[in-house]
């Protein structure tokens, strides 16, 4: 079995997989955690889940924090026993990377891209994940990672009003009942919600005018995307996008280091 885990700056979204089947998945907060208390958390989480931590053949690590990167390889050897899989800059992606620095490319970016090129073969998409922060990519059919948009994400934007504000609270992030607000609370609402809907639909619209075509899927990924189902934004929704990456990643090198012998 593999355990795939997507670090972001907030949480830990693991996955196990077994012959390529998503069995189960899990989340916790990413902090600045103990390779032990990693460790013990993994294990735990496997348990609830009905699996039992030995049975875990690989560990693959996707991570946008590189401080967390060796607490968690420690984790992995201590309490596993493997030596894990960093999906980073150098790994076969299967795809042709156009930024200028294709390193700087996040690798929970990378992830998306490899899994959706995978799931929506020969079809230009346009990857928006709503996570910490609201990113955007763009991937051909040619599977050329054009590059992509980041902006701040409903979490960041609502931490912001609330800690540069004197009197805007923090607030639940939800989908409103109506566009005008009848309270503080509703208007904050609001403002995320509607914020960021016009802007996903805007930038979406401005990358398939500028380099696709109407054709273009796009694909909502991320912790918020479901917020937004229904709002005619996206035209597929993959909560676990970032995990089927991860676990298409590890196939890919693994043939490939097969492929050298």
């Amino acid at each position: 079995m593999l355990l795939a885990l997507d670090v972001g700056n907030t949480q830990i979204y693991g996955g196990v997989f077994k012959d390529d089947k998503l069995l189960a998945k899990f989340r916790g907060t990413s902090g600045s955690a103990t390779s032990d208390e990693f460790g013990t958390f993994f294990k735990a989480a496997l348990r609830e889940n009905g699996i039992d931590p030995k049975e875990i053949t690989e560990v693959a690590i996707c991570s946008v924090v590189p401080d967390l990167i060796y607490a968690l390889h420690q984790a992995s050897a201590k309490y596993f026993g493997i030596e894990p899989f960093l999906l980073q800059g150098g790994i076969k992606t299967g795809l042709n990377i156009k930024y200028k620095n294709p390193l700087e490319v996040g690798a929970d970016r990378i992830a998306n891209a490899i899994a959706a090129a995978g799931l929506f073969p020969d079809k230009d998409l346009i990857i928006v994940d709503l996570g910490t922060a609201t990113t955007f990519c763009a991937v051909s059919k040619k599977k050329e990672y054009l590059g992509g948009v980041i902006m701040p994400g409903l979490r960041i934007s609502m931490e912001a009003l609330a800690s540069r504000t004197a009197k805007l609270p923090r607030v639940e992030i939800a989908r409103p009942s109506e566009l005008v607000g009848k309270t503080t609370i509703d208007s904050i609402q609001s403002g995320l919600y509607y914020s960021n809907l016009l802007a996903i639909r805007g930038i979406a619209a401005k990358i398939k005018s500028d380099y696709f075509t109407e054709e273009a899927l796009v694909i909502g990924t991320g912790g918020f995307s479901k917020l937004f189902e229904d709002a005619g934004l996206f035209d597929r929704v993959v909560p676990d996008l970032v995990l089927l990456g991860i676990a298409e990643a590890v196939r890919l090198n693994k043939n490939a280091e097969r492929s050298k012998k």
